[in-house]
C-alpha cells in the first residue's frame, strides 16, 4: 500500500505546532574567542572572560514562536544551588537578569536564534555546564562547559590592567625570562610559560577544585592567588610540584633541565601525582603559568642576595670559622644568591587606600603561613612602606629585601666558641630586584618599587616602620641598626682575577688589601675558598690562606689565591644543581683591633650551545632544527642531555648525548611541524656530569 501525500504535511504541522527541542547549539568559537582574547587556548571548549558578552546560535526542531520559552541553565561546582549562585537559570525571552547574569535573544531566523549571554565583572571563575530547558525538554550540547576566566580587559574586574602594552606582556605572553646568577652576573633564564598548551587550563581548574574553596571565593584574585601559591608546592595538598636542593635528583627531573611549565602541569594533570622536582624558579615559572592561564596579570620576579629571615628580626647571621669558612649549622637564616617569587595584578579591597596594583605571592616552600607553605598576595607597595602588620606574609617579604646581614666570628677558646660580632651590613639584601622588560626582551630592574634609596630618609623610615611592627609581635626584637662608626684602619679588601671561571682550568686570584688611611698597620687575614649552591648551602670547602700582612709602604698589597681543577671538579660532578665558588676574607688589625669581612662570588662559564633553524617556516610544513655543541673545555663532559620544547612546534624533549672528549662536537636534529602562526622560540638546555644549564633559544616566524 502507497502513502499519500497528506502525511508528511500532517507531521510537519503536528512539528510546527509541537514542543521546542533544542537540536544544536554553536558557541561561535571564532567570534567569541578572538573577542576575548582567549584564542590563543589550545582547548576545543568554549573559553570566555567574566564581564564581556558573548554569543551562541542555537537551532531548534521548528520555526521559534513568540509563546516559546528558552531558558539557559549555567552550574558550576558538584552540588549547585540557586541560594549559592552556583545554579543559574537565564530566561533568554525575557532578558532577565539573575545575579547579574544575562541572556539576550538578539536575533530569530526561522529555526535558529543568536543569544548574548553577559556575566558579571566578578563571576565566579571556573567551568560551567550549559544546558538549554525549552519546556520540558533540556538539551545539553556535547561540548557542553564553557571557562570563565578573570578579564583584565575589562575596568569592572579587580585584575583590570589598564595598560595595553602590559596585558600583552603579563597575561598573553607565553615566553620570557627569569633571571638568575648573582648581583654582579645577572642573566636571564629563558622558560616557556606555555598557559595556552593542552591541558594546562584543565589543569588549573583541576586545581580551582583541588583547593576547596567555597564557589563565592572563587571569583576573588587575593583568595586565588593566595591558594595557588601553595598548591604549586606539594608540603601540604599533594600540589603540583616537589621541592628538592638536596642536589641528586634520583626518581626525577633535575630542576635545572626544565625549560618551562606545560610539561609539569601536563604531567600533573594526567597522573595527579606531584612531579618531582622542583626550585625556586620552576615554582615562579609555574605560578606564573597558572595565574596568567586564569587571567590574572603575573610575572616572575628575581631577588639577588634575598635574605631568609626565620627569626622575624630582620638580621640574618653568618657565622665563619678562624680559616674563614662558612659554619652552617649555627644558623637557620641563609642568604640566597637569588630567590625567584611572583607578582599578580589586583585591586584590594580588603585593606586600607593605597596598596592596590603588584602584589608579591611566592609558591617555593620556605616557612609556614596560617599553618601551610603558602605566601602572600602582599602589596608591594607595603614592602615598600614598611606596612609588614598587612595581609599576607608582609613580614617575611619585607625581610628577603630588606633584612641586614651580620658575619660573626667563631673561636674557639679552652674548647668553647665565642663568637665574635665582625660587621652589620645595612646595604647588602635586596639588590637588582628583577623582571622581564614589557615587549622586551631585556631585564627590569624594579627594585625602586620595593625599597626606597639605601640611606635615604624615606627607606631608614620604612625600615623603623616594620621594625615597630615585628616588636609588637612579640617575636625576634628587631632593633635599627646604627650607622657604621668609620674606621681607624681604613683598608678596602678585594680580590683580583677572573670572575669567571672555566671548569678544567685553575681558579687563579690575589686577595687584595688597599690601605687608603695614613696609618700602618699589621693585619690578620684569612681568607677561605668554598663553593656553595645558589642558596647559600656550602658543598666544599677548597683552599685557606692564613697570613700576617704589614701596610707600611704599601698601599696595595696583593696575597694569591690558587685551586688546581682538581679540587673542585669533584663537587661539580657530585652535585646536580649549578655551583659557584665563594671567597670569604677577614682582616683584624692588631693596633685597632678593628675587624673587616668581604664576601665575593665567582661563576662558572660554560661553551655555547647554537642552534640552526630557517628564521621562517609555513603552518603544517616540516622543518629541521639542529642543535650543535662543541666542547672547548680541557675536560670531558659525562652523561650530557640535551632538553629542547618548542611551544606550538613540540613538546619537550630529551637526547641523550652520551660523552662529549674536550673538542668533540655533537650535532642533534628534530623535525618540527609548527601547528600555530606567529612568532614562537625554541628553548634549548644542556647538562652534563660537569657543567650545568647551558642554555640557548631560537626565535622562528610561522606564517601561514
Amino acid at each position: 500500500m502507497e502513502y499519500t501525500g497528506t502525511l508528511p504535511k500532517q507531521i510537519q504541522e503536528l512539528n510546527k505546532r509541537g514542543p521546542l527541542k533544542t537540536v544544536g547549539v554553536d558557541f561561535l568559537r571564532e567570534h567569541n574567542t578572538h573577542l576575548h582574547h582567549t584564542n590563543d587556548y589550545n582547548n576545543s571548549s568554549l573559553i570566555v572572560r567574566r564581564g564581556e558578552g558573548f554569543q551562541m546560535k542555537l537551532t531548534f526542531s521548528r520555526e521559534l514562536k513568540d509563546q516559546d520559552k528558552i531558558t539557559l541553565q549555567l552550574s558550576i561546582g558538584e552540588n549547585p544551588k540557586q541560594s549559592t549562585g552556583t545554579l543559574l537559570s537565564l530566561n533568554a525571552r525575557k532578558g532577565q537578569e539573575v545575579n547579574r547574569w544575562r541572556a539576550t535573544i538578539s536575533q530569530t531566523n526561522g529555526k535558529q536564534c543568536l543569544i548574548i549571554v553577559t556575566s558579571p565583572a566578578d563571576a565566579i571563575v571556573g567551568k560551567y555546564l550549559l544546558k538549554v530547558k525549552t519546556g520540558p525538554n533540556i538539551y545539553q550540547p556535547g561540548k557542553s562547559f564553557i571557562y570563565v576566566l578573570f578579564n583584565p580587559w575589562c575596568k569592572a574586574d579587580s585584575v583590570f590592567m589598564p595598560n595595553e602594552a602590559e596585558r600583552a606582556e603579563y597575561v598573553l605572553s607565553d615566553t620570557g625570562y627569569i633571571y638568575v646568577g648573582s648581583a654582579k652576573n645577572i642573566y636571564g633564564r629563558p622558560w616557556n610559560f606555555g598557559q595556552f598548551e593542552e591541558d594546562v587550563l584543565d589543569c588549573c581548574m583541576h586545581l580551582l577544585d583541588k583547593s576547596q574553596l567555597k564557589q563565592k571565593a572563587r571569583k576573588d584574585p587575593v583568595v586565588i592567588s593566595r591558594s595557588m601559591s601553595a598548591l604549586v608546592n606539594s608540603n601540604d595538598d599533594a600540589g603540583v610540584l616537589f621541592g628538592n636542593w638536596s642536589g641528586r635528583y634520583i626518581g626525577g627531573t633535575p630542576p635545572l633541565a626544565w625549560t618551562g611549565s606545560a610539561p609539569i602541569l601536563q604531567q600533573y594533570y594526567k597522573t595527579k601525582k606531584t612531579v618531582n622536582f622542583g626550585q625556586c624558579w620552576v615554582f615562579s615559572g609555574v605560578l606564573t603559568t597558572v595565574m596568567r592561564s586564569l587571567g590574572i596579570p603575573a610575572r616572575s620576579v628575581s631577588n639577588f642576595a634575598s635574605a631568609h629571615d626565620t627569626e622575624e628580626n630582620l638580621k640574618v647571621d653568618i657565622y665563619l670559622n678562624e680559616k674563614g669558612e662558612k659554619v652552617e649549622d649555627l644558623t637557620s637564616d641563609s642568604i640566597w644568591n637569588f630567590h625567584v617569587w611572583n607578582e599578580a595584578w589586583m585591586k584590594r579591597p580588603d585593606l586600607p587606600k593605597g596598596f592596590d596594583g603588584w602584589q608579591a605571592i611566592d609558591a617555593t616552600p620556605q616557612e609556614l603561613s596560617q599553618g601551610i607553605f603558602q605566601c602572600g598576595p602582599c602589596p608591594v607597595n607595603a614592602i615598600k612602606r614598611g606596612e609588614v602588620y598587612l595581609p599576607h606574609d608582609s613580614k617575611f617579604v619585607f625581610a628577603e629585601v630588606n633584612a641586614d646581614r651580620v658575619f660573626w666570628l667563631v673561636k674557639n677558646v679552652d674548647g668553647e666558641n665565642k663568637y665574635v660580632k665582625l660587621r652589620e651590613e645595612t646595604k647588602v639584601i635586596g639588590k637588582s630586584i628583577s623582571t622581564k622588560a614589557v615587549g622586551k626582551n631585556t631585564r627590569e630592574d624594579i627594585t625602586v618599587q620595593y625599597k626606597f634609596p639605601e640611606d635615604s630618609p624615606e627607606e631608614r623610615k620604612a625600615v623603623e616602620t616594620a621594625c615597630s611592627y615585628l616588636n609588637s609581635s612579640n617575636l625576634g626584637i628587631c632593633e635599627i641598626t646604627p650607622p657604621l662608626e668609620p674606621l681607624k684602619a681604613n683598608l678596602q679588601l678585594g680580590m683580583e682575577g677572573k670572575e669567571t671561571l672555566w671548569p678544567g682550568n685553575p681558579i687563579d686570584l690575589n686577595i687584595v688589601v688597599k690601605n687608603e688611611s695614613a696609618g700602618t698597620w699589621t693585619v690578620d687575614l684569612v681568607a677561605s675558598c668554598q663553593m656553595e649552591s645558589y642558596t647559600g648551602k656550602v658543598e666544599a670547602s677548597l683552599a685557606t690562606i692564613k697570613q700576617t700582612v704589614h701596610t707600611e709602604g704599601k698601599p696595595v698589597i696583593q696575597i694569591p689565591l690558587r685551586v688546581a681543577p682538581e679540587a673542585y671538579i669533584k663537587a661539580l660532578m657530585a652535585i646536580e644543581d649549578e655551583l659557584l665558588v665563594k671567597v670569604n676574607i677577614i682582616a683584624e688589625v692588631q693596633e685597632t683591633n678593628e675587624k673587616l669581612t668581604e664576601e665575593l662570588a665567582l661563576t662558572f662559564q660554560y661553551p655555547p650551545l647554537k642552534v640552526e633553524m630557517p628564521e621562517t617556516a609555513k603552518i603544517n610544513e616540516d622543518f629541521q632544527c639542529a642543535f650543535i655543541f662543541k666542547n672547548t673545555l680541557p675536560i670531558p663532559l659525562e652523561n650530557c642531555k640535551l632538553h629542547v620544547e618548542g611551544l606550538g612546534i613540540f613538546r619537550m624533549e630529551t637526547f641523550d648525548q652520551g660523552d662529549v672528549a674536550p673538542g668533540d662536537i655533537f650535532k642533534s636534529k628534530i623535525i618540527c611541524a609548527p601547528r600555530k602562526t606567529g612568532i614562537k622560540k625554541i628553548v634549548a638546555k644542556l647538562n652534563s656530569t660537569q657543567v650545568k644549564g647551558i642554555t640557548v633559544e631560537k626565535v622562528i616566524t610561522i606564517m601561514e
